[in-house]
């Protein structure tokens, strides 16, 4: 993917969710963590093999396909 070389997907690993470095690690994982209040510093003591920049670069993944959403809401707000 152009400017996310760390984020990969294959369909061999977690059924094609978009992953770290072909890792079982996935950015909806650490999206998941970093929204729940871990540090970049946690998440690496937690998951050694990540690296700060693929913490980032999951961050920025996420925010770029958050984009490609369109969200049509079925009820009016209250």
């Amino acid at each position: 993917m152009v400017g996310f070389d760390r984020i990969t997907s294959d369909p061999q690993i977690l059924g094609g969710k978009a992953c770290i470095r072909g890792m079982r690690i996935s950015v909806s994982l650490i999206v998941n963590l970093v929204a729940n209040g871990m540090t970049i510093k946690e998440i690496i003591d937690e998951y050694p093999d990540l690296e700060p920049e693929d913490i980032q670069q999951a961050l920025r993944y996420a925010a770029w396909t958050v984009d490609d959403i369109i969200f049509i809401p079925t009820k009016a707000a209250v």
